[in-house]
């Protein structure tokens, strides 16, 4: 079957399933890419990536009203070329089958796993990382032999049409293709395809809809849905190192990022001097605000006025708000928002329920390790947890009785970018994990591979039952 063009008649959901069925049968014709194919089209992946990087980081910019374009590059750009080296250098290592042993009762026989790709997988991108959460799960779906249908967020226009124009340059239309409206309208109908895996990143509500949807197809998934990854900062701290590292975190995209830290815990005798440390790394990264390229806007008015409103609802229960806005500008016609730091949030207020996806950060004092660790399992397990102390049982005590998709010591969001450790949430943050060998696994079938000798031993297990022979092999294995 000919895959439809990107200028395709065809509309809406016609196109989706015409393109869905195009590429399962170009699937069928050629059910398992060898290694070689697979490297060769990373590296023109990569090249591609390289060649369009220019126009991405713009095309964002654009998406968010105000972006760094630097950001862009060291974010999205340097990760995604990252782990397309790691996959081209590792790939043909991971389709080797794998030999399993077989017990004494199986004998002569072996066993081996054998990785075949699942066929077509469509990939829901959301709007915070357009460019690094539409291309990382392509990485490990190629790097699997798989095809892929990429629904990009109406959110970013600008970069669905960079993007897509990129993958133009490497696959075929039934290789991969680039799903975009600006209205949101093909979201429900792409939810709803029969592919053989999806992988969704987004909010934990539309992820609900997503995995429903799903189920009726019996489509098994990927969710990576954020949630409030909490910051533990021990007693014996480097109060200014750590503020650094926090800020630079939290800063990242103005916090719309799924592992941003979303709140901190810290010794209540330091707390003042973390606030303290904070505002002088932040006006050193930002000394100016209105204007800075290096400050990214908040994505559109919808989620701006959600922050206005959870510092509202913060600030008439009680809480105190401390704005650090270097240079005392008047932003409020930019969509661009001062960090602030909210002290004194309680359970009631929204700030503390919901993911704040922003650059607003609640710092709660704690007296015992105990107590900050009763808070964040007392909450839905997050994405990342974020320690910081250089005392070892200290660090193996959050370690041992925390649960979250990541833990990172010393550091925030970096953990992210590592190619060889798994990313994914649990519970409520998500479930599966991608990115290097994990991801390969996530998007392969581990099919068991099963051969029997000549000689049959298993013939002494057949009817009729209760010979002597029988009895004594049963009593030998169930001993």
């Amino acid at each position: 079957m000919a895959a439809p063009s990107n200028g395709s008649r065809l509309k809406g959901g016609e196109w989706l399933r015409s393109t869905l069925d195009a590429q399962r049968a170009a699937f069928a014709a050629q059910p398992m890419p060898g290694a070689s194919m697979r490297r060769e089209q990373l590296k023109r992946l990569k090249a591609a990536l390289l060649t369009h990087k220019d126009a991405l980081a713009a095309a964002e910019s654009r998406d968010f009203g105000g972006h760094s374009l630097d950001e862009v590059m060291i974010s999205e750009i340097l990760p995604l070329i990252a782990e397309i080296d790691h996959a081209i250098r590792r790939v043909e290592s991971w389709m080797r089958p794998s030999r399993r042993r077989v017990g004494i009762a199986f004998l002569p026989s072996s066993a081996s796993v054998v990785h075949q790709p699942l066929g077509v997988v469509g990939v829901i991108a959301p709007w915070n990382y357009p460019v690094l959460l539409s291309i990382g799960p392509l990485v490990n779906l190629v790097a699997a032999g798989n095809r892929a249908m990429i629904r990009m967020s109406e959110c970013t226009p600008a970069t669905a049409h960079a993007v897509r124009a990129m993958l133009a340059d490497v696959f075929a239309v039934d290789e991969v293709a680039v799903v975009s409206d600006d209205a949101g309208e093909l979201a429900e109908a792409f939810g709803g395809l029969r592919f053989d895996h999806l992988v969704f990143t987004g909010s934990g509500t539309v992820g609900r809809a997503v995995m429903r949807a799903a189920a009726d197809q019996l489509v098994p998934v990927t969710l990576e849905l954020g949630g409030k990854s909490p910051v533990i900062i021990g007693e014996d701290a480097a109060i200014p190192a750590a503020a650094e590292r926090i800020c630079w975190g939290k800063s990242l995209k103005s916090g719309q990022s799924c592992t941003a830290p979303d709140y901190v815990l810290c010794p209540r005798a330091r707390l003042d001097e973390f606030a303290a440390a904070y505002r002088v790394c932040y006006q050193r990264m930002f000394p100016t605000l209105k204007g800075n390229p290096d400050n990214t806007s908040i994505i559109n008015e919808r989620h701006y006025r959600r922050l206005l409103n959870l510092l509202e609802d913060a600030k008439s229960q009680g809480a105190r708000l401390v704005q650090i806005n270097p240079g005392g500008e008047n932003l409020a016609a930019t969509r661009q928002l001062p960090l602030v730091l909210v002290l004194d949030a309680t359970e009631r207020m929204k700030i503390m329920q919901q993911e704040i996806f922003g650059p607003i950060l609640p710092i709660l004092p704690y007296d015992r390790v105990e107590e900050a660790i009763d808070y964040v399992n007392g909450r839905p397990r997050p994405l990342a947890l974020y320690v910081f102390s250089d005392d070892a049982d200290f660090k193996r005590r959050v370690l041992l009785n925390t649960h979250s998709g990541a833990i990172c010591f010393n550091d925030t969001m970096t953990q992210a970018g590592v190619s060889d450790l798994p990313f994914g949430g649990v519970g409520e943050s998500g479930m599966g994990r991608y990115h290097g060998y994990p991801g390969f696994l996530t998007f392969s079938n581990a099919r068991a591979v099963f051969t029997k000798g000549r000689f049959n031993s298993g013939r002494l297990m057949y009817a009729p039952y209760g010979r002597l022979l029988q009895r004594l092999a049963l009593k030998f294995f169930l001993r």
